[in-house]
């Protein structure tokens, strides 16, 4: 903050005893750049875990800017709490927030109007209000969309498309500018090269509501809210680093290798800017004055982040938000996000956030990527481990004491199948100063003790979830239950049976598995349940009904393992290294049933049951490499008659599961050499191409399937692989004019 500092001290204006006009504006921009500065250094600090201290310094100020720092306080507790009382204190906020910036876009506007003579601005004037309001825009849509009421959801989506015509009319008028005096920016130069056919059109995708481009920034007189910033929450490290950044320096989050050196790639700066664009960044000569920083900043943050959630929404929903004229562009977004973290304000930290989050947290459900050596060479939609881990090690100087950048140095960890070091540091920054960043730690930890078959642990971190969060008591209840029924099996089968921990155990797994339904429908989404919560009540009276009709106890009714499925379900398969896979096939055996022999010939003979059981197995078995193995597992299930999957508690997703998992399997041949058996060098590009339709033909029938349970879910892998061979056919020249 120091440069963005001496800008605002430089603006001070002179006394004088007789201020003229000309003076009396310069006192006034002196005094709103300051508010300004005051507001982000006050905003900076929610990123250091102390919301509490920025709060305090927040409320001193009565500007725009500090009224959008308070917005994003409250924003920031109401996503990661998701706690009702604190969603409206955080929508009353930005309410106010959007009101102050209306009023102060509409006189700096008018000011602008009384001056003499014409300025070449990049922005027009009240730009940085029209940014404020955006903002507060984009983040009541996020509350507005997770509050339970369908109504206040419907008005979010009208928010976001004020924000989404407000931020591209500022993007343009950026464009404009450079276009005006014979400049291009490298974040352009780059979109045309990488991205000329991305899902909203390349670098002038702005231009895809051509209906709005003749817009004046927002009307916010009618609906006052908004939404920003990111889903997930990073960390930083002690002052003595050394052992984490060696970890951090062999890293290969795209890779089924354990570790892949960086060598000198490790220390790549987190600037994004071209060489062959002009520079834009921090250094840039074009960003000379501070409030063209926070808008420039700003924008990019806002619209990249905006784009990029679109575009990963599930294909079913992504054309519903078309009809409505929102379009998703996945390279935009993250070259955006690129752009903006270069700064060292609140809007790089939330921009680096948001990178951290959508690499770590929502691609790593995704299998179907570019390699790490296409990745070198550009692909966007791929993981850059080497940009990544050096924008982590920048955020954690800049908040050195932030347990958000150390929870995703774990995930770092974690996806580079290092659960065992990732669990290390999870256990070490369980006190952050914000409850809710422990929260997401102690949730984070909970899937890692799950991945690694630690079910003492497991079950226990999901108790504690339900101490420290109120998203859905439901699914850690049950989940909690799941480690209980495992520890019960091993016990079950153990050599040397200990009657009381055979009843303690199945004792408590039942306990556990009642209880989620009772506390199940208290949280919901636009005025639905929550998949999750669905999912669970489904199961229960699944097993349910099974335990009557058999006669047998719920506990022993149970069929495939259930704490396979959830790993399944949050792809867990792809942070597992060898020991943990193996020890997943194991769990996923028929002899690990409780029930009598007669019960369970019953229940393996249910097709759903072995359609579930064979999709664990393969993701297993591809994660292994053995790819033949996990072929063969999946014609089984395909091969089986899909009405025996339709039913009100049948696990339907299996089907469709299994597809997805052919498309995997297609993709790693397209990326593996050494896979194409009998090739010779003259049919390869015929047999790549061969391939590459195959993952794409299986990938389209999921997203055509008929509603299925946690179809977003799995829809939100399909929609990455979309994308992904969306730029493989681009790169390879296949794609369509």
């Amino acid at each position: 903050m120091s440069r963005f500092g001496s800008w605002f001290r430089g603006a001070a204006p002179k006394t004088s005893s007789t201020p003229s006009p000309a003076a009396s504006q310069v006192d006034l921009r002196a005094r709103e750049l300051a508010a300004m500065e005051d507001a982000m250094i006050g905003a900076c600090m929610i990123m250091n875990d102390d919301i509490d201290g920025a709060e305090e310094r927040l409320r001193k100020g009565n500007s725009s800017f500090h009224h959008l720092g308070m917005g994003v306080c409250t924003f920031m507790r109401s996503i990661l709490g998701f706690e009702k009382a604190v969603m409206v204190e955080a929508s009353n906020r930005l309410y106010e927030c959007e009101s102050t910036a209306w009023n102060e876009m509409k006189k700096a506007q008018k000011d602008a109007g009384s001056t003499n003579g014409v300025e070449d601005r990049i922005y027009p004037p009240g730009s940085e209000y029209a940014l404020v309001i955006a903002d507060s825009q984009l983040m009541s849509a996020v509350v507005g969309v997770l509050h339970e009421s369908l109504t206040e959801g419907i008005k979010s989506f009208y928010k976001l498309r004020k924000a989404f015509v407000t931020l591209d009319g500022i993007m343009q008028a950026e464009t404009e500018y450079l276009k005006r005096n014979g400049l291009q920016p490298a974040l352009s130069k780059e979109l045309g090269a990488s991205s000329s056919n991305s899902v909203s059109g390349g670098p002038d995708s702005g231009n895809d509501d051509t209906d709005d481009t003749d817009l004046e920034f927002v009307d916010a007189d009618e609906a006052h809210s908004g939404k920003q910033t990111p889903l997930n929450y990073e960390g930083h490290l002690d002052k003595d680093t050394s052992a984490t950044d060696k970890k951090l320096s062999k890293l290969s989050l795209n890779s089924n290798s354990t570790a892949s050196p960086l060598s000198e790639k490790a220390s790549t700066p987190v600037n994004t800017s071209a060489q062959n664009g002009i520079q834009t960044g921090p250094d840039s000569d074009i960003f000379t004055n501070p409030v063209d920083v926070f808008i420039h900043s700003g924008v990019n943050m806002c619209f990249g982040s905006l784009l990029l959630i679109i575009s990963m929404v599930p294909p079913a929903f992504s054309r519903l938000l078309s009809i409505i004229g929102f379009k998703g562009d996945r390279e935009r977004g993250v070259q955006m996000l690129w752009q903006s973290s270069q700064f060292d304000n609140i809007n790089g930290a939330v921009a680096g956030l948001m990178l951290l989050a959508y690499y770590n947290g929502l691609l790593s459900f995704a299998d179907i990527l570019p390699s790490d050596r296409d990745v070198e060479k550009g692909a966007i939609v791929g993981y850059p481990k080497a940009r990544c881990i050096a924008l982590l090690k920048e955020m954690r100087v800049r908040y050195p004491d932030s347990g958000l950048w150390r929870f995703e140095e774990a995930r770092v960890l974690g996806n580079s199948r290092d659960l065992r070091g990732a669990l290390e540091i999870l256990k070490s920054n369980t006190n952050s100063k914000m409850r809710q960043v422990t929260a997401l730690n102690n949730f984070e930890m909970a899937l890692a003790s799950m991945y690694v078959h630690d079910y003492p642990d497991m079950r226990d971190n999901f108790l504690r979830c339900i101490e420290l969060n109120d998203w859905s008591h439901a699914l850690y209840y049950y989940i909690a239950g799941c480690a209980e029924l495992e520890l019960y099996r091993n016990a079950f089968h153990s050599k040397e049976k200990d009657e009381s921990q055979i009843q303690l155990h199945k004792k408590k797994a039942e306990e556990l598995f009642r209880k989620a339904p009772t506390v199940a429908g208290k949280k919901r989404f636009m005025s639905r349940p929550l998949p999750f919560e669905q999912f669970v009540a489904r199961k229960m009276q699944k097993w349910e009904d099974r335990a009557k009709e058999l006669d047998i106890n719920l506990v022993d009714a149970i069929g495939v393992s259930p704490s396979e499925e959830m790993t399944y379900l949050w792809n867990g398969q792809k942070k597992m290294q060898a020991p943990e896979l193996e020890m997943s096939v194991k769990v996923l055996s028929w002899g690990r049933l409780t029930a009598s022999e007669e019960a369970r010939t019953k229940i393996k003979a249910e097709i759903d049951e072995q359609a579930m059981r064979d999709v664990f197995r393969a993701a297993c078995a591809r994660s292994l490499g053995k790819f033949d193995e996990a072929r063969e597992l999946l014609d089984s299930v395909l091969s089986m008659d899909k009405l025996a999957f339709k039913g009100p508690t049948k696990d339907d997703y299996a089907l469709p599961a299994a597809n997805y998992e052919m498309a995997a399997l297609a993709w790693v041949e397209v990326q593996k050499p050494e896979l194409r058996k009998e090739v010779d060098k003259d049919g390869e590009e015929d047999w790549l191409r061969e391939k590459t339709e195959e993952c794409q033909s299986w990938l389209e029938k999921v997203a055509k399937w008929e509603t299925f349970v946690l179809d977003a879910r799995i829809g939100m892998r399909v929609q990455t692989g979309m994308d992904t061979l969306r730029w493989y056919k681009r790169e390879k020249g296949w794609a369509s004019p």
